[in-house]
């Protein structure tokens, strides 16, 4: 969809990929982003990890190191892991940058007593990223606006169902894109996911250690880009 296909373009321009660096792709999904740097840098980085929850992205992977060129080896790897308990796996300073798309909102946590959501792993996640990057280090990451309007994502969407090889199936994508969106808004209401303000994520970031922290709006003005470096 246009508003996901820019939104993909800003986070790789922040990112300025280049040759023989590592990345961590952070809730890597099927590899998007994995596949924009690999492409973006003439399959040059020295090493991408992407990460993700999901087991089935393990064969995203395995089909994209086949379609890839030149081909990446073991230089593109899959991690299943959920980031919500950290990044224990990853050693630290293992990268030299960190990316994420629409991703770390999702980190999950609840007070053991009171069974409520809390915010205890999206920090926990932030200083996590900090420790397995180089001083230095980027991380370029998305995440949605507070309170998101999902229908305007798929209304600009519309006008690509025209040039689709099959616009049905299109438009059902769209629709389901909304719907799932909705949840996704009523989970960040009750303090499940954290859809948050751009003045409160730079200063969870600043307590984990990044600086020089900036942003810009993108995703048909649904989502946040951030660009930050960790603190030498």
């Amino acid at each position: 969809m246009p508003p996901y296909r820019q939104l993909l373009a800003d986070t790789l321009e922040w990112a300025a990929p280049g040759p023989g660096e590592r990345w961590l792709d952070l809730g890597c999904g099927g590899g998007a982003l994995t596949r924009a740097i690999w492409e973006r840098t003439g399959g040059t980085v020295a090493e991408i990890v992407g990460t993700d929850c999901a087991p089935a992205n393990a064969r995203a992977y395995e089909r994209l190191r086949t379609a890839l060129a030149p081909s990446p080896g073991s230089r593109i790897a899959f991690l299943c892991h959920d980031f919500s308990t950290g990044l224990g796996p990853l050693a630290d300073g293992a990268f030299d940058h960190a990316m994420s798309g629409l991703s770390i909102s999702y980190a999950e946590s609840r007070n053991p007593t009171t069974g409520g959501w809390t915010a205890d792993a999206y920090d926990r996640l932030l200083n996590e990223v900090a420790r397995v990057l180089r001083p230095g280090g980027r991380f370029v990451f998305s995440v949605n606006v507070p309170d998101p309007s999902w229908g305007r994502i798929a209304w600009l969407s519309l006008g690509a169902a025209l040039r689709a090889e099959r616009p049905l199936r299109y438009l059902k994508r769209a629709g389901r894109m909304w719907r799932y969106g909705r949840w996704l808004t009523r989970g960040a209401r009750s303090g499940r996911f954290h859809y948050l303000p751009p003045e409160t994520v730079a200063a969870k970031l600043s307590a984990a250690g990044f600086g020089a922290t900036e942003h810009r709006l993108s995703y048909a003005g649904q989502a946040l880009v951030f660009r930050t470096l960790k603190r030498t």
